[in-house]
């Protein structure tokens, strides 16, 4: 990093607020991406930013962009680093900017449902906010306590209740946005427009190589009156799918629908299904709104279970599943166990979704050192749904272990795009997914990518080399 960059930064937002210390650097060379954390655990050296910025408003924001966009010096925007793909991996030409001093509660209007907060606003920390008013936005991803509003938008998150409140997209009212250049942008000002193509979608899973999200409106709903869970065993995975989608297209909308298949039952249900199980899947629900409306969907879903072969399971499970579902164990831990774990979420159509299912098992199943391999269902639509699936791998050398993780990867997105589905539905693609998402955009979708993105960022400043595949 040039000196004369660091000193410019310091002249425009304060010297307090530039930092280039060792523990500085240190802690932002990475987010939550395994392969990063093996690497580190490994003892390998990982490059780091040359600096780390920590601005406080927009305009110290649009100030650090023009000093980027004069020197022509690469920018890394830095949530709480809770991403899971590698979406951040700087170098020391980087400036990264931590936004997570920007956490204001901007206004919360409850006329119109609207909350508007810092992009570095905190997801339980926006939710609280609203909820001490009797309102909710209804995102919940698992990371909520560990991620940002502006990190919601720019990996175009999922939240766990999407089946019937939605997804960020659904969510977001308007964006504010810094550009490579400096300028400042407000992309949203009403609940509908037809003003040309929808500019907020530029940021919206963008992961920072458009420009860095400074401020996010989003839509707010009442807290629901009621809410009640249900359960039932699936006799096979298809009988489950079958059941789903019937719920859907009748307008069934249970914010929560999760199908485990067998393998995942045993391993997440163990005290609550052992006696009852017998080898079968799961499909959880949680139910909520008006208390006449969840009474009716209560009874809708019954019914159209039973038609579908599916039986009554434990009551239990969905209170058990809602007080446990942010837990995710530590990488070091597991390494330390010699196993390699992760997650990798992919969406289909409904008559896609099965085959893909039996596909990518098939192929984890042929890794040497896998252990598990297991998948379960986690937002639905009326056009299709979700798969989530897990695999852990042990190997005594961990020098193995970064090769069988992109192996199982390297299968389940082969097996996803040889049946038409999609490769990636709610992390993101970061650099562990750049290569594949040539299987959703297309040749020319690709390269349409690149030419907005050299519109926008002509010199190729924000987050270079992460989500768009290397020419």
């Amino acid at each position: 990093m040039k000196s004369e960059v660091i000193a410019k930064l310091r002249k425009e937002i304060g010297d307090g607020k530039v930092h280039t210390s060792d523990d500085a650097l240190d802690e932002r060379r990475f987010d939550y991406w395994v392969v990063s954390h093996l690497q580190n655990w490994r003892g390998e050296e990982l490059p780091r930013p040359g600096v780390v910025v920590r601005p406080e408003s927009t305009e110290e924001v649009q100030a650090i962009m023009r000093v980027a966009s004069v020197s022509k010096t690469p920018v890394v925007p830095y949530g709480l680093g809770s991403g899971v793909c590698g979406g951040i991996r700087p170098d020391p030409s980087v400036i990264l900017v931590d936004l997570s001093s920007m956490n204001l509660v901007r206004e919360i209007d409850e006329t119109n449902l609207l909350a508007s907060f810092d992009a570095g606003k905190q997801g339980l920390e926006a939710e609280e906010a609203v909820a001490a008013l009797g309102l909710t936005i209804g995102h919940w991803p698992q990371s909520i306590a560990v991620s940002t509003v502006g990190g919601w938008v720019s990996t175009r998150a999922a939240g766990q209740f999407s089946t019937a409140y939605g997804n960020i997209e659904d969510i977001v009212y308007s964006i504010e946005a810094v550009l490579p250049n400096g300028d400042l942008v407000h992309l949203g000002k009403a609940p509908r427009a037809a003003a040309g193509p929808d500019l907020r979608h530029i940021l919206l899973g963008a992961e920072g190589i458009m420009g860095i999200v400074t401020g996010v409106t989003l839509a707010l709903r009442r807290q629901p009156e009621e809410r009640a869970y249900s359960a039932f065993y699936t006799p096979s995975l298809a009988a489950g799918f079958d059941a789903q989608r019937a719920i859907v297209q009748s307008d069934w909308l249970p914010p929560v629908m999760r199908q485990y298949d067998a393998s995942e039952v045993t391993r997440n249900f163990r005290d609550l299904t052992a006696e009852t199980a017998n080898d079968r899947g799961l499909l959880l629900m949680v139910h909520e709104g008006p208390a006449s409306r969840v009474a009716a969907e209560l009874e809708a879903v019954a019914s159209i279970a039973a038609e579908h072969g599916l039986e009554a399971a434990p009551e239990e499970l969905g209170p058990h599943w809602m007080n446990g579902r942010n837990h995710v164990p530590a990488w070091r831990d597991l390494f330390e166990r010699n196993l390699i774990v992760d997650t990798i979420e992919v969406s289909a159509s409904w008559s896609q979704i099965e085959t893909i299912y039996d596909d990518a098992i098939a192929s984890l199943l042929e890794v040497d050192s896998i252990i598990i391999a297991s998948a379960h269902s986690s937002h639905v639509y009326r056009t299709g749904i979700n798969l989530y699936f897990t695999f852990l791998a042990r190997h005594e050398d961990s020098a193995d272990m970064e090769a069988t993780y992109l192996d199982c990867w390297r299968r389940v997105m082969e097996a996803t795009a040889r049946h038409g589905g999609g490769v990636a539905h709610h992390h993101g693609s970061g650099r562990l997914r750049k290569d594949y998402i040539v299987h959703d955009l297309g040749e020319t979708g690709v390269s349409l990518l690149r030419s907005i993105k050299k519109a926008v960022d002509p010199h190729g400043l924000m987050n270079p080399g992460n989500l768009i595949p290397d020419e």
